[in-house]
């Protein structure tokens, strides 16, 4: 039997230290608050039919916020099992900037957005972008280092990585 794209990605994110967690639309504020660290800022959710609403998050943070913010929540576009990477869109509302300048970032992604590998994401890649214009950062585990000596995490971008994996409600 072979895995599942979600299965594939569970393993790949263990030996990069993220956490991962499987949730419902319906207990996501629940679960998104287990992994804030305040203050929290983030960017809408709607393209993933969720809302940072019922959470201690300020939404659409303004450069001052941002700057002070311990968490940030986005979206992400897709997540590529094999590589336990997610690829956070460039967009008008700052999701790339919110997703790189805070210690902890935590990204949200679609069940259904799970792509098995990178020939996928690939195809996926040329489609997204090419439709948008836009661009986008393929991000696998926390920002880290070892240019100087030991290994620093945290050198270039966020030093710890949560994602939320949505899954459909039981209906």
């Amino acid at each position: 039997m072979s895995a599942t794209p979600i299965d594939t990605l569970l393993s790949a994110l263990e030996p990069l230290d993220v956490p991962c967690e499987r949730t419902t639309r319906s207990e996501f504020a629940e679960t998104v608050a287990d992994h804030l660290r305040e203050p929290a800022v983030g960017v809408p959710l709607e393209s993933l039919d969720v809302s940072l609403a019922e959470t201690d998050v300020t939404v659409d943070p303004t450069p001052a916020t941002l700057k002070t913010a311990a968490t940030g929540v986005t979206p992400a576009s897709f997540a590529i099992a094999d590589y336990g990477s997610v690829v956070v869109p460039n967009t008008a509302n700052g999701s790339e900037l919110v997703s790189l300048f805070v210690d902890r970032h935590v990204a949200v992604v679609d069940e259904g957005d799970v792509v098995p590998n990178m020939e996928v994401a690939f195809d996926r890649f040329g489609e997204e972008f090419r439709e948008r214009a836009s661009s986008g950062v393929i991000a696998t585990g926390p920002s880290a280092t070892a240019d100087m000596g030991e290994l620093v995490r945290g050198a270039h971008g966020p030093s710890e990585v949560h994602l939320v994996v949505l899954e459909d409600d039981d209906e």
